[in-house]
């Protein structure tokens, strides 16, 4: 294969879920079996690099200061689910289990790859507490360490002065498995048979 194509190939691979394989057969389609749809691809892609942004309140996808969720004056505002990332919220979503709003971490605490509060998007949610505008936070984190101790930390860092309520998913979920894979059924138990976390 060309230099041209083995980069186009390797860039590929980078991508979550796509295997050498997969990448090889998508950069094949895309060059040799259906070379017309590149240019409208890259069109796609550079319209949103430069529209897409996080949101400034809640971490979620956005093309202004707001996403469609924060901007939706019918969810209710002061319930928030914290989840890890954003295709997270989007599988919550489409099980239509939830009308709140939401709050996306964009990962969890984990010392050992480095990751810790700083890296995270705490502090602004940390705010939302703080300013009242949350009356309780349902934490859909992965139900493995790093999601509990990501848990536990957010915990132990509500501001006293405020009454959150608190629960944890749990329910329906299996142990070590996380929000994206499951599907609307599983998710609407495990919302709905969210228990108290502190």
């Amino acid at each position: 294969m060309s230099p041209a194509f083995e980069r186009l190939q390797q860039q590929l691979k980078q991508l979550p879920g796509l295997g050498y394989r997969s990448a090889e057969r998508i950069a094949l389609h895309l060059l040799v079996e259906k070379p017309a749809r590149l240019p409208e691809l890259v069109a796609a892609l550079e319209a949103a690099a430069a529209a897409v942004r996080r949101c400034e309140r809640c971490g979620n996808v956005a093309e202004g200061p707001a996403c469609a969720i924060c901007a939706d004056e019918r969810r209710d505002g002061g319930v928030v689910c914290v989840v890890e990332h954003v295709p997270d919220l989007v599988a919550i979503e489409r099980s239509g289990a939830f009308r709140g709003r939401y709050h996306v971490l964009h990962g969890k605490l984990s010392p050992i790859q480095g990751v810790g509060p700083e890296q995270l998007h705490l502090a602004p949610l940390l705010e939302r507490v703080r300013s009242g505008e949350i009356t309780e936070l349902i934490l859909a984190l992965p139900n493995d360490v790093e999601g509990e101790a990501t848990c536990h930390y957010l915990t132990e860092h509500l501001p006293a002065d405020r009454e959150v309520r608190t629960s944890r998913i749990g329910f329906g979920l299996p142990s070590g498995g996380g929000v994206l894979y499951a599907d609307a059924v599983t998710l609407r138990s495990a919302l709905e048979g969210r228990k108290g976390y502190r």
